[in-house]
């Protein structure tokens, strides 16, 4: 199967692990329920993703880059790094509160061993967390932003975009935000660093 083919094949097949997982849960979901429902054999699903873990690594990097590509996307040439911050903070804003995240929150939060939750954080946040340091340090060089001392600048702005809206939502407390909610968090995130960083 030429590699295109097999990455569409791949995401369909992760499609209906996250309807299971939204079913019924991580560990109720089995790699023969997924490929029962995907319609796939039980010999591509273990030579594909090895096993379930694998297909739980597989769908958070396929996630990742889904969101590296709609940052790099919302990052054109020239744009002001303040801007391009702003603009690149609703997209991920929209895709860390979005139902596929969620679920894989919730499946590395339910794991007791915190194999999931590694997997999680090395494909996920580890891999988009330079994408916003790159436009953090643009800003400082142009004097746009001050770094308050002692602070990883990042890891602040992230504070200020996230804070506990993720875990809200992971524990099921907090419904999905809509476009004007996740407008408003980004102006509030974006008001919050240059007030913390003059």
């Amino acid at each position: 199967m030429r590699n295109e083919k097999r990455q569409a094949r791949m995401r369909e097949i992760e499609g209906h692990a996250y309807a299971l997982f939204a079913e019924v849960g991580f560990e109720s979901t089995s790699m023969l329920v997924v490929a029962k429902r995907a319609k796939a054999s039980n010999e591509t699903m273990y030579r594909w993703y090895g096993d379930k873990s694998g297909l739980f690594s597989s769908m958070v990097q396929a996630n990742a880059a889904l969101v590296r590509d709609h940052l790099d996307n919302a990052n054109p040439e020239g744009m002001p790094p303040m801007e391009a911050l702003e603009q690149v903070s609703s997209v991920l804003l929209r895709m860390l509160l979005g139902d596929r995240a969620i679920l894989l929150n919730r499946a590395a939060a339910s794991d007791p061993t915190g194999a999931l939750g590694q997997l999680l954080a090395v494909g996920g946040r580890e891999d988009v967390l330079p994408l916003i340091e790159r436009l953090l340090v643009a800003a400082v060089k142009i004097g746009a932003l001050r770094p308050p001392q002692g602070w990883d600048i990042a890891k602040l702005f992230l504070h200020l975009l996230v804070g506990d809206q993720q875990i809200r939502r992971v524990i099921g407390v907090m419904p999905a935000p809509s476009e004007d909610e996740i407008a408003a968090q980004v102006a509030r995130a974006m008001d919050g660093l240059r007030a913390v960083c003059v």
